[in-house]
């Protein structure tokens, strides 16, 4: 490992070892409710989910930093997804759990995709925000992809700022406030420049299209309609190959609608968690 984890200093965070990575781990209001699993965007680590997991009431909920990310240790060899979301199946039974629900933001829904797939008895229901099927999906405009290809934004509090509104879309600048505690937040837990890469490398040939039809678990699918990054398109297509898959357009909502909306997104989810229906097993 190029580097050790420590826990912050914030209640509920700690330091496990899971499949050979130490991972910085975080759970809030553990034994509340039915466990929520939140698994972050490329570089971003648990703590970025404040804004949104703030709204969500008395429920549990589990975030950690990724492998190269933050307080996480990070890879000696780039892993797969595969291998990734076999590291957060054993993650969730490492704090205590057998199934919970999973919400999954950009890069980090492109894993829980992979966690639903390889390990569905870990997921109950799953939550795809801004997020992707991989690399048959319509791309993103051309300046934020070559903005999103560079750890560059996690290191410079400046540069973020200047380029949050052609990155992120959605009349971020018009949220300062919560622009300066993620450029803070981002700046002072940064992925390292190899970790970042492997976040990268991890989508490289992988889509979820050949196999999103086999997903039996409720899927709610989030999407702004002013997104940069991933187009409205990709959430659609996602959506009508979820078996049981419902989309949830968010109008004027950027790529991070979870947190500029994090109110009103927090109520869609509580409301889709907590449904009592569920489908039938075939």
């Amino acid at each position: 490992m190029a580097r050790t984890a420590q826990a912050r200093s914030r209640p509920g965070a700690r330091t496990i070892e899971v499949a050979g990575y130490s991972l910085r781990v975080r759970v809030e209001n553990a034994g509340a409710g039915r466990p929520l699993l939140l698994v972050n965007g490329i570089g971003a680590t648990g703590d970025l989910f404040d804004a949104f997991r703030g709204h969500l009431g008395e429920r549990e909920t589990i975030s950690f930093d990724a492998p190269g990310v933050g307080k996480s240790s990070t890879p000696t060899y780039p892993p797969t997804m595969k291998k990734l979301a076999g590291v957060v199946a054993e993650l969730v039974r490492a704090v205590g759990h057998q199934q919970v629900d999973v919400l999954g933001l950009s890069w980090g829904g492109a894993l829980v995709q992979e966690l639903a797939r390889r390990h569905p008895d870990v997921v109950r229901r799953l939550v795809l925000a801004g997020t992707t099927p991989g690399w048959v999906s319509l791309p993103g405009r051309p300046a934020a992809i070559s903005i999103l290809a560079s750890p560059m934004r996690y290191y410079s509090p400046g540069y973020l700022t200047r380029v949050a509104p052609t990155l992120y879309g959605g009349g971020i600048q018009h949220h300062p406030d919560l622009l300066g505690e993620h450029a803070a937040q981002r700046s002072a837990h940064p992925p390292t420049p190899y970790g970042y890469l492997c976040q990268l490398a991890a989508l490289r040939r992988w889509s979820s299209l050949p196999w999103l039809h086999r997903l039996e678990m409720p899927t709610l699918v989030l999407a702004g309609d002013d997104d940069p990054i991933i187009p409205l398109a990709n959430a659609r297509l996602m959506a009508s190959r979820l078996p049981h898959g419902e989309l949830h357009v968010v109008r004027g909502g950027g790529h991070l609608f979870l947190f500029t909306h994090a109110d009103r997104m927090a109520g869609v989810v509580r409301e889709f968690l907590d449904s009592a229906a569920d489908p039938q097993a075939p």
